[in-house]
């Protein structure tokens, strides 16, 4: 068991303005690049708000599953819910796994040492950094794999984003959309309403584990944060959408990827 809270104050004691203002910010990051903000939020929550690594990954997990509830039936406009549910078994593929890695990635966040969940987080943040270039600059193609060869492979990547995404308290997208166009063969934009669909019942079984563990506590303890950075992030998503396209993908990718690159540093260096 971590010793996040008896080593940190329980309750952030940081100004509702400036929280706000973060979660804006996280949520402009986020909209620009059609994703949630999770993976940027994370070291924001560490660093700046002063939380230990367990109690951010449960606020960014509860922070994360507002937005996605929030995003879902946006995304739904974009894509049909009709032209979505044609591919469940897509969905339930990746599942099999994720909602099995998501408990097993919970239950090893909550016993890992401080020192060492650190820099696990700073690893999968190389991890995101990675996806978010793999995903947005280069063209994915697919594997053309059988069918007796995509089911166990989707349940074995399944697994693996359901860890990663509950050790960092995020919703996956940035792995699940890759891995559908990949090993499914969909287009990006029905990756990223599928990878929704994947994504919430994944959270909420992280979330039922992380329940269970006295860490927990830090969510009651710091609920109105939680709502004003969520309230936040979702006006800067909204934020970011509308500023979609004016800055080329070439320039700002890359510049996220290294902000996630020198956030895993600094996590990577933190005690």
């Amino acid at each position: 068991m971590t010793t996040d809270q008896t080593l940190h104050p329980l309750r952030s004691t940081h100004s509702l303005p400036v929280v706000f203002g973060a979660g804006a910010a996280i949520g402009v990051l986020g909209g620009m690049i059609g994703l949630g903000g999770a993976e940027f939020r994370l070291p924001l929550l560490i660093s700046l708000f002063g939380f230990a690594a367990l109690s951010a990954v449960i606020l960014n997990k509860a922070m994360s599953l507002v937005v996605v509830l929030t995003a879902l039936p946006a995304r739904l406009t974009a894509v049909s819910a009709s032209e979505v549910a044609g591919h469940w078994p897509i969905a339930v593929n990746l599942l099999a796994g994720s909602l099995l890695g998501a408990w097993a990635g919970a239950s090893w966040a909550v016993r890992m040492r401080s020192t060492t969940l650190y820099k696990v987080l700073a690893a999968l943040m190389v991890l995101m950094a990675a996806a978010l270039l793999v995903t947005h600059i280069s063209t994915l193609g697919t594997l053309d794999l059988p069918l007796e060869a995509q089911v166990p492979l989707g349940v074995v990547a399944g697994f693996g984003i359901g860890v990663v995404a509950a050790i960092m308290g995020v919703a996956g997208g940035e792995l699940l959309i890759p891995t559908i166009v990949l090993l499914f063969g969909q287009d990006i934009k029905t990756a990223g309403s599928l990878s929704l669909l994947v994504s919430l019942p994944t959270m909420l079984v992280a979330f039922a584990r992380y329940s269970r563990d006295g860490s927990f506590a830090v969510l009651g303890a710091n609920r109105r944060f939680a709502l004003v950075m969520v309230a936040g992030s979702i006006a800067g998503a909204v934020l970011g959408g509308l500023l979609l396209g004016v800055f080329p993908d070439t320039v700002l990718i890359p510049a996220l990827a290294v902000i996630l690159l020198i956030s895993a540093v600094k996590l990577a260096r933190h005690d």
